[in-house]
């Protein structure tokens, strides 16, 4: 008898000392870890974290008050034993054989971190417990007791989708764990034992009874005292636990309105990383988002003009020369509507219309091949095209159908008369527009084949990509993406350092041709209310049919900025009766908030070269489709170069042969929509000394000087 005992025994222990020997200790397991998303200035913005949030942090960051409750609550002789606590184990089954194993636990810290870190699998057969103990003794004689239980409270689970201490802290408390105290400490220290029946959202109870336990273990190990043990019993536990919030991004900021540019960023990532690598992977993403310029640009369009419950909506985005989003607002309140109304399609939204400024673009391409801004056009206050309009009649009209004489395509584009370059696109060609808008900075489709409607902005765009497009502007043609995310990095590895890439579009002096004119529109035209105290600024206005959609956007040559307006149900809700204003157009609140975003967020004198020549061929009236144009209004103006000929007498205008080189083929449209847009005073110029344009010796006549 005694003989068999003393073979079994032996053969244990030779089977312990083989397994010791012979088991390496294998790679711990991959943890998942949080991601953390910066601002420019390198403050947290939000986590995305998915269902397991995690944050490490290193031993001596977490307070001893809260290593002495998980100590004392897990494992009280952690200090004294190798990994394995036999005696720990007999008490705690023994305790099961008489019921009351609720609040026992027969595995040590060590080999519960075991089980977390190197032991995947959730099965609890005898070969694995065993593995995890020669795992934990090898562990032990590997790291120190202090290496060990930093480990375990970085892998530990406390409910909520949170692992580790730090990030139990900000799930319970939304604060770090080096600011937790008693009561939190000895809360968190309780729920490691049953993390899903513990929450005291849900089992009050339960959770009250695990804080005693907790209280208990800590008087017997002496790290407290009852008296302060009575002290944390007579608090209510529901008064200082933060509620649980379930999503997978917590967005940490008080920056106003962030959430957007924050899903923003988080869908920019999805296009290049998996949801695994975004919401386990430990990502760090710095993005480009400027708080000061974040705060300005909400307080501009919401706090201080769009502040009224029933008012439309709207939104902004700037961006500085190298491309980078410094400012999104997206909408005025996350919980109320997730669309991000500055991204357009894939954030929610499909973009809206770009009404007139959309114009810049045919001007662009018209100055690209080589025709002349001096080339005179009647401007009559509608026009029609036969059967322009994939095979139907296209009607174009002026804001309230004003009349204008002849001008040319700086005056044309002052004012934003649509009735000229209605037809300045039958003569360049709707596909030409199309592709000069996509090299300028436009993601969204166009139409295949485009409308000769392009001209006036038909096509859906988002409030970011024409912000990219103007930025083309002003970087003298040069164009760069638009970028919302500097640097990614994981762990050591670099995933993403930013630096921008320039594509020139235009020649810096045709670019130059865009931009005088596009200073004229705020110095003397539809954008004066634009007009910025610190210095000059460039931009256009823009209005689509029945006043459903209104923009301005613009640039300095600090900042380009975009700014939409309109009502989240569709364009066909008219922009009327806001704020004192009858008709909303670009020209008008959207010109306000952008200049009260622009003088406070980059002031700047700085400007651009004035053309030292207004060359190029002029477009003749042959290149032109032929057009009627029914009896309308009353003329507006005349600019200078202006006929006597008002432009409204109905008369049928011939065109050249369509084999003419210059004359392009009219594609089939979508639909032919009137951009409407107010203009000026008169098509005429202003005085000289209300024109700072014409007070500059400058080197050629200046139309309207």
């Amino acid at each position: 008898m005694w003989f068999l005992l003393a073979v079994v025994v032996f053969t244990g222990l030779a089977g312990a000392a083989w397994l010791l020997t012979h088991i390496p200790l294998p790679p711990e397991v991959p943890q998942a870890q949080t991601s953390i998303v910066y601002d420019g200035t390198g403050s947290q913005l939000a986590l995305f974290h998915g269902d397991e949030n995690r944050f490490p942090v290193r031993l001596d960051q977490v307070p001893k008050v809260t290593q002495d409750a998980v100590v004392a609550a897990e494992d009280r002789k952690f200090f004294e034993h190798s990994g394995v606590d036999p005696i720990g184990i007999l008490r705690a089954t023994w305790a099961d054989l008489r019921h009351k194993g609720a609040l026992q636990g027969g595995s040590t810290i060590t080999q519960q971190y075991v089980k977390n870190a190197f032991v995947s699998g959730s099965d609890r057969t005898l070969v694995r417990k065993l593995r995890e103990a020669v795992v934990a003794v090898k562990l032990e004689q590997k790291y120190s007791k202090q290496q060990i239980l930093e480990r375990y409270l970085n892998t530990v689970y406390f409910g909520r989708g949170a692992y580790g201490i730090q990030a139990a802290a900000k799930a319970y408390y939304q604060k770090d764990a080096s600011q937790l105290d008693l009561k939190e400490s000895v809360y968190l220290a309780g729920i490691i034992r049953s993390p899903s029946g513990s929450d005291v959202s849900d089992h009050p109870a339960q959770a009250k009874m695990l804080r005693t336990f907790v209280l208990n273990s800590m008087i017997t190990s002496r790290v407290i005292t009852p008296v302060q043990a009575q002290e944390v019993e007579r608090v209510d536990l529901a008064s200082y636990v933060a509620p649980p919030v379930r999503r997978d991004t917590t967005v940490t900021s008080s920056i106003k309105g962030v959430d957007y540019f924050v899903e923003y960023v988080k869908q920019k990532l999805r296009t290049s990383y998996s949801d695994d690598q975004i919401f386990r992977g430990g990502m760090r993403v710095y993005t480009t988002l400027d708080p000061r310029l974040q705060n300005l640009a909400y307080d501009s369009v919401y706090t201080e003009t769009l502040d009224r419950p029933a008012d439309p909506a709207g939104a902004l985005v700037s961006l500085d020369n190298d491309g980078h989003v410094v400012a999104m607002v997206g909408g005025k309140d996350w919980e109320a509507s997730k669309v991000n109304l500055a991204a357009g399609a894939g954030f929610g939204g499909n973009g809206r219309q770009g009404g007139s400024t959309f114009k810049p673009f045919l001007l662009a391409e018209t100055i690209k091949e080589g025709y002349s801004v001096q080339s005179s056009f009647n401007g009559p206050a509608k026009i029609v095209f036969p059967k322009a309009d994939n095979g139907k009649d296209w009607k174009v009209s002026n804001y309230e159908d004003s009349a204008y004489g002849q001008v040319n395509l700086i005056d044309a584009t002052v004012n934003s008369i649509n009735s000229v370059y209605a037809q300045l696109v039958t003569v360049i060609g709707p596909q030409k527009v199309a592709e000069m808008a996509h090299q300028l900075g436009i993601k969204s489709g166009l139409g295949d084949p485009p409308p000769v409607s392009i001209t006036l902005g038909t096509p859906n765009v988002s409030v970011l990509e024409m912000a990219d497009a103007y930025l083309t502007f002003a970087n003298e043609g040069n164009q760069t993406d638009p970028r919302a995310i500097k640097r990614l990095t994981v762990g050591d590895s670099v995933l993403v350092d930013d630096r921008p890439k320039r594509t020139r579009v235009l020649e810096r002096e045709q670019a130059d041709m865009v931009n005088f004119i596009l200073g004229q529109v705020i110095e003397r035209g539809s954008g004066a209310a634009a007009q910025l105290p610190s210095g000059p600024a460039w931009g256009k206005t823009g209005t689509t049919e029945d006043n459903g959609d209104a923009w301005f956007i613009g640039f300095n040559r600090k900042l380009t900025t975009a700014v939409w307006m309109g009502y989240p149900a569709g364009q066909s809700v008219p922009l009327v009766n806001v704020h004192g204003v009858a008709k909303v157009n670009g020209g008008s609140i959207p010109a306000e908030i952008w200049r009260r975003y622009m003088s406070k967020a980059a002031p700047d004198t700085g400007v651009y070269p004035v053309p030292t020549e207004f060359g190029g061929r002029p477009i003749s009236d042959s290149g032109i489709l032929p057009y009627s144009t029914p009896t309308s209004s009353t003329v507006v103006g005349k600019s200078s170069d202006s006929s006597d000929s008002s432009g409204d007498s109905g008369a049928t205008r011939k065109s050249a042969p369509t084999s003419k080189p210059d004359v392009a083929a009219t594609p089939p449209t979508t639909s032919a929509t009137v951009d409407t847009e107010p203009p000026a005073p008169r098509a005429t110029s202003p005085p000289v000394t209300a024109n700072p344009v014409c007070e500059r010796k400058l080197p050629v006549t200046v139309p309207g000087c």
